[in-house]
């Protein structure tokens, strides 16, 4: 049986490429994005009381991750990427059917849209629902996950001068914690797990409409060197 769904809206993301995302919602408060919603869904009705609610469920696509033959197993970064278990003892990006999950706080409700932090979502995401975070429902105490126990160990994050005075200047002209987004997406250290950077290797991401450079002066540690408009 096949069932036909239609996205309810699409995310403006902070995040323009999938590199640099955080692995999971809340790791980095500072993202930000909104939520605009599809008609009919963006007149009021269907956001009415949505504003009483601190935190929503997105039930999203992977819209650049879809495939045609679903994997059975996948190697999540939080194993190394080199050790492989079944799909749906993951979050991987390989889903079945391409479908999502993020628990993300809700900063303010409008008719058409929802302004979102905290966010896990490439720019251009379709949104399928939106359903309120439930505390004494969602939360179970006592629940344990084995695989993913605590959150990711951070790295440090160091900066040029040169570099957090452009961040600075341009996290005024955004209106958005851009110092703050950098270092808590670096932090994550998104290079793959496998990678042994030296320091003359440079990585980059574009977030918002800067692109952030950077590397690996030692071990467990990245500087960021620049920021700059493409």
């Amino acid at each position: 049986m096949n069932h036909q769904v239609s996205p309810i809206g699409y995310v403006r993301s902070c995040f323009k490429e999938k590199f640099a995302i955080p692995r999971q919602p809340q790791l980095a408060p500072a993202a930000r994005g909104v939520l605009e919603l599809c008609p009919p869904f963006d007149g009021g009705d269907a956001v009415q009381g949505l504003e009483k609610v601190s935190h929503v469920w997105l039930l999203f696509l992977f819209h650049q991750a879809l495939e045609d033959k679903p994997r059975l197993k996948v190697r999540p970064p939080r194993l190394g990427g080199n050790r492989a278990i079944g799909v749906f003892a993951t979050r991987a990006t390989h889903r079945p059917n391409g479908i999502g999950q993020s628990v993300v706080k809700l900063e303010k409700v409008d008719q058409d849209r929802l302004w979102l932090s905290g966010i896990d979502l490439l720019d251009g995401t379709p949104v399928l629902d939106v359903k309120p975070y439930v505390p004494y429902a969602d939360n179970v105490p006592g629940a344990h996950n084995h695989i993913a126990t605590d959150a990711p160990a951070q790295i440090d994050v160091l900066w040029q001068d040169s570099a957090l005075d452009s961040a600075r200047s341009h996290a005024l002209r955004l209106g958005e914690p851009l110092v703050e987004l950098i270092e808590q997406c670096l932090a994550q250290d998104p290079r793959p797990a496998y990678q042994q950077p030296t320091p003359e290797r440079r990585y980059g991401v574009r977030l918002w409409d800067v692109d952030v450079h950077w590397h690996y002066p030692q071990s467990g540690c990245i500087k960021v060197l620049a920021i700059t408009m493409p």
